[in-house]
């Protein structure tokens, strides 16, 4: 059990990737704004735009997680979320990438062999 109980905070490593990208992108354009650099300022800009990006396609790689709680099992923030890649439903990073998961498969129920008819037996 984690700090926060039982309740799924969400992290994986696409959030984590991109928060530290989209961090430092933000250090270093706050620091470029103080020194007075518009190369700085532009490259801060670009980092935090890049941590997006990561978090995106990282999350499209199946290392981040749908809306909602997941299983116990799958909590751990290194735990790959199985169904990320055919796209999670109701995610609008899944559908900018096209990515539009149909209704789950139904089972097909097991049909019995119907019986074999002889040609002698036949009734008429």
């Amino acid at each position: 059990m984690g700090a926060h109980g039982d309740h799924d905070m969400g992290h994986t490593v696409a959030g984590w990737t991109g928060t530290a990208v989209t961090t430092l992108g933000s250090a270093v354009a706050g620091a470029a704004f103080v020194a007075g650099s518009a190369p700085g300022l532009w490259a801060g800009g670009v980092l935090a735009a890049l941590g997006g990006v990561a978090a995106w396609v990282l999350h499209l790689a199946g290392w981040g997680k749908a809306t909602g709680p997941r299983p116990p099992g799958g909590r751990h923030w290194r735990t790959p979320d199985p169904a990320g890649r055919r796209g999670h439903p109701d995610c609008l990073g899944c559908r900018l990438a096209g990515r539009r998961p149909g209704p789950a498969p139904m089972p097909t129920p097991a049909v019995a062999p119907s019986p074999a008819v002889v040609p002698g037996n036949a009734r008429n």
